[in-house]
């Protein structure tokens, strides 16, 4: 879909900024938004540039840079750290060889921290892009990763 498509599929209302947001991300391969995304969405709303940059730099769901086509968040929330997400932390960097904010190179994997994935219950939890992985352990999160590169 295209993204004038994209953002005419929503009213002119304020309240749709983060849904055409979202869907802009979405909808581009390397899941970010461009500045050019930005620019049309602060015109189609008839809201100023600084505004939904504001808006799209707040939330950390959003990203102004390439990702890769799995984006793995891990839950830094205190139940998460309490039931052992830094050996977590640890077997992804080592598994994906690459630390926070970072895009494996075969651009396969990005990994990001959450304030929190709303999963206490099963904590320590990460999430690959809308799926949710919980009571983990580094072993749990090597298969996973294996899992998902067969995948690719």
């Amino acid at each position: 879909m295209t993204q004038e498509k994209i953002i005419k599929s929503y009213e002119k209302k304020p309240e749709n900024l983060l849904l055409a947001l979202h869907s802009l991300q979405e909808n581009n391969v390397n899941h970010y938004l461009t500045k050019d995304d930005l620019m049309e969405v602060s015109k189609y709303f008839s809201l100023p540039y600084s505004f939904v940059y504001g808006v799209a730099s707040f939330y950390s769901m959003y990203s102004f840079k390439p990702r890769g086509k799995y984006i793995v968040r891990v839950c830094k929330s205190p139940p998460c750290h309490l039931m052992g997400a830094s050996s977590i932390i640890d077997e992804l960097k080592k598994v994906l060889r690459i630390n926070f904010e970072e895009t494996t190179k075969d651009n396969l994997f990005t990994l990001e921290f959450s304030s929190c994935l709303g999963v206490c219950g099963v904590a320590p939890a990460m999430m690959i892009n809308e799926e949710v992985f919980g009571n983990l352990t580094p072993q749990r999160v090597r298969e996973i990763i294996e899992e998902k590169r067969r995948e690719k």
